[in-house]
């Protein structure tokens, strides 16, 4: 959204107010007694605060209505098992965010190909940037219509997520051909079918450890990086962040939030043309929070290469492999195709032509020669290791047969509804 300063100020104080609001919400709700919890009460005690309180009533009735929506699903969510209870919200950590759950007060208009207009309530008519066509105006309809928007804050602004009420298409079956994906660093999507998906002008490297950024911008990031040191060491124990040091970690934040963006791009681009061909998409299933951990070990028992686990743990993090199976796994349903997880041990060393893994098979990142005697077949080691990972789809040895759903996320300690 195009905010100017007093606008921002004024989201800033309704983003801070539905914070404190879920905050005395939690508190009122935990200290009843369980005879007494109800959404009446709690209703009631939202209420009487914004009429008490000054700094509370700068949110409007609607938003703060849905912050007690949002507080009680999270507690159905604790009782049902797919989620832990919910906790106070931190004033630096939680993401600032409002909700406007009345689709009929956003009145919102399209001014040019570029750019729209909206209301937003005790702020005024804002322009926002049109990416998405919107059922507006003679568009809309009972079953097409826009019930509702949340505006979130980053490191870039503030932004605005419309809630659209339509009927879902039902998809045809994919005709398209299988494919296995082999996610690497050095690579980023190998494909089985021999292609390959990269982003070689955002590639990392040892003069350039930060991707998805031109060599002004990492420039610029570690002359702030060094600046945020430095005032930092300034800083008692104990003693408030000062404004500079803020200002500086919000620059910070800006050009990390501008290198995922441009990371989100490239993998929406990516996904959505893997999917639209392809009808099955089988990937592997990886641990990728163990994969990332650090080799630091103990000081009893030391840790070996430290520095490069380290750089390796940067890569993987930086190519998000995780975010990347999310994006195909919807757009496969969109498609009509279907995402499937297969076992991930051995895919990388195992021969795809004659099935057997043998040590030493993967000379280095890119060749996979098989040293099995009566085999000796040579190729592309990314190459190879997605024809293992398709092979064992084809071998009905798939983990998650996912049909575009979504990985299954669960908290740690929470059992599963249903069992899988």
């Amino acid at each position: 959204m195009a905010l100017g300063p007093a606008e921002v100020r004024l989201m800033d104080d309704q983003a801070h107010a539905a914070r404190t609001m879920w905050n005395l919400l939690h508190d009122w709700w935990t200290m009843l007694p369980k005879d007494k919890r109800s959404l009446a009460a709690a209703d009631a005690a939202i209420r009487q605060a914004r009429k008490e309180i000054d700094w509370l009533a700068v949110l409007p009735a609607q938003a703060a209505q849905a912050v007690l929506k949002t507080y009680f699903q999270a507690w159905k969510n604790c009782w049902e098992g797919r989620a832990d209870e919910p906790s106070f919200k931190a004033r630096f950590r939680t993401a600032m965010s409002v909700d406007i759950p009345q689709g009929r007060d956003l009145n919102i208009t399209r001014v040019h190909r570029r750019w729209g207009m909206v209301n937003i309530p005790r702020v005024g008519r804002v322009r926002f940037r049109w990416t998405k066509n919107l059922p507006v105006g003679k568009r809309a309809n009972k079953d097409n219509r826009i019930t509702g928007a949340r505006l979130v804050k980053d490191a870039l602004g503030w932004h605005i997520a419309f809630r659209v009420q339509t009927l879902a298409p039902v998809f045809e079956p994919h005709a398209g051909p299988e494919v296995g994906i082999d996610v690497g660093v050095t690579v980023p999507l190998a494909l089985s079918d021999g292609d390959t998906k990269d982003h070689a002008e955002w590639k990392s490297s040892k003069d350039k450890p930060n991707a998805w950024l031109t060599e002004g911008e990492q420039a610029k990031l570690l002359r702030l990086e060094r600046r945020a040191a430095h005032r930092k060491s300034f800083r008692k124990r104990g003693e408030r962040t000062s404004n500079r040091l803020r200002a500086t970690y919000d620059q910070i934040q800006g050009l990390r939030a501008r290198a995922k963006r441009r990371h989100q791009d490239w993998q929406h681009q990516t996904t959505t043309e893997i999917a639209a061909k392809y009808s099955v998409i089988v990937v592997e299933d990886l641990a990728i929070t163990n994969m990332v951990r650090s080799a630091k070990g103990t000081i009893e028992e030391p840790g070996k290469n430290v520095k490069q686990k380290a750089g390796l743990n940067r890569s993987i993090s930086q190519e998000a492999w995780g975010r990347t199976v999310t994006m195909l796994a919807y757009k496969t349903a969109r498609y009509g195709g279907t995402l499937v997880k297969v076992p991930a041990p051995g895919t990388s060393q195992r021969c795809s032509a004659c099935g057997f893994t043998t040590p030493g098979s993967r000379e280095n990142q890119a060749t996979f020669v098989c040293k099995n005697p009566d085999c000796g077949w040579s190729a592309n080691a990314d190459w190879n290791a997605a024809r293992n990972v398709l092979h064992l789809y084809r071998m009905s040895l798939a983990l998650i047969p996912a049909a575009g759903r979504a990985v299954v996320r669960r908290t740690r300690g929470v059992k599963p509804a249903t069992a899988r």
